[in-house]
């Protein structure tokens, strides 16, 4: 099933008598297996909206991410939360769409400084279980009132409704960026450097460690005075370290690529989780895991582990506050594990709630986030 508009998506999940397997650009296979029907909202493409004086940005769900990239990109402009692509870790193929991308959240380095896709959404249409089309928050930020389903449909991979339509703000891109490479520093090391970097004044937009590569790179962006500046500053700070600074534009863009999209994960057999934790555990949590590959971001905050097919990741990981996502893993694996980090009884209860207000009949991703 691949509805054309609105309506049509409204009425074929009105229509439904059974479980739908919601898609969007088909590159995104996380969460527990879902039976059903397939869904697919790539019909639903187009941009609606775009006003480059306003920073604002509406656009149809199934619209590919290429699409918008490439309009924003004519205008000197991004979406600054930096999503990631999921294909090359996955294995998977199809094409990013937006949909998938607010429906997952998807944020890359940047989110250590700006924040993550939720917070540039300034407005959602989507459609519930029942096929009822509801609209929330508006197309600049001063609209957003009520309840926030804006945020909420954030993350919810297509758990509460399927979108239809998205509003977000942009924000221009930066003349010049540079990355400063220190090398062969060990975890703890490393983290204590990306903690006291993003503590300076100097706006660091991106904090990664490469173990593999023996790299951590900290990542500068602005008017190229002011980059050049705050590249000499941080030079300072940490003298006495190996430090090299890149700054071609297309290596500094390579670079900050493959870190958002996990390269260093992306061969080798094994589960890939997504951990996140308060940075100064990290190198704790870390020497735990037993991974045979590991990444570093967000200063420490995000780490990927690669481990053998159906390690239980969490209790490796024990009692550290914190939450862990089964981002890649066998059919066995995701069967047998919750992908998902497990809910506290009475967060549970509030989301059962939830879904049971937006999906009463459960039939929209049926399982898929389950425990």
């Amino acid at each position: 099933m691949r509805p054309e508009t609105e309506a049509e998506l409204a009425e074929t999940i009105a229509a439904a008598r059974g479980p739908l397997h919601v898609q969007g650009g088909g590159t995104r296979s996380v969460g527990r297996p879902v039976t059903g029907d397939v869904l697919q909202t790539g019909g639903l493409s187009g941009i609606s909206l775009y006003e480059p004086g306003a920073l604002t940005l509406v656009v149809k769900s199934g619209t590919p991410l290429a699409e918008v990239e490439a309009a924003l990109n004519a205008e000197g402009q991004r979406l600054p939360f930096e999503p990631m692509d999921h294909r090359g870790l996955l294995g998977t193929t199809g094409t990013p769409t937006m949909g998938g991308v607010v429906a997952s959240n998807a944020s890359g380095p940047r989110r250590v400084q700006v924040g993550a896709c939720r917070d540039f959404m300034l407005g959602v249409r989507f459609v519930d279980g029942q096929g009822t089309v509801i609209k929330n928050g508006g197309r600049v930020m001063k609209n957003v009132t009520g309840y926030d389903l804006v945020k909420l449909l954030s993350g919810s991979w297509g758990t509460l409704g399927v979108l239809s339509e998205v509003s977000l703000k942009v924000l221009p891109k930066p003349d010049s960026a540079a990355t400063l490479v220190f090398q062969r520093l060990d975890a703890a090391l490393a983290v204590t450097v990306m903690s006291r970097a993003l503590g300076s004044p100097f706006e660091i937009t991106g904090a990664a460690h490469d173990p593999q590569a023996g790299q951590t790179l900290l990542r500068i962006e602005g008017f190229e005075k002011s980059v050049t500046y705050r590249a000499d500053q941080l030079k300072t700070l940490f003298k006495g370290h190996d430090i090299a600074v890149e700054t071609d534009p297309a290596r500094v863009a390579q670079i900050w690529a493959g870190i958002r999209d996990v390269a260093p994960l992306h061969d080798g057999a094994g589960d890939v989780w997504r951990v996140s934790v308060k940075p100064s555990d990290a190198p704790e949590v870390a020497a735990r895991l037993d991974a045979g590959a590991l990444l570093f971001d967000w200063g420490g905050g995000l780490i990927w582990a690669r481990v053998a097919e159906g390690t239980d990741l969490r209790a490796r990981i024990g009692a550290v506050k914190g939450h862990a996502t089964l981002v890649r893993g066998s059919a066995a694996s995701r069967a047998a594990l919750p992908v998902f980090q497990p809910e506290p009884a009475p967060l549970a209860r509030l989301t059962d709630g939830l879904r049971k207000r937006f999906d009463p009949r459960g039939i929209l991703n049926p399982g898929l986030m389950a425990g």
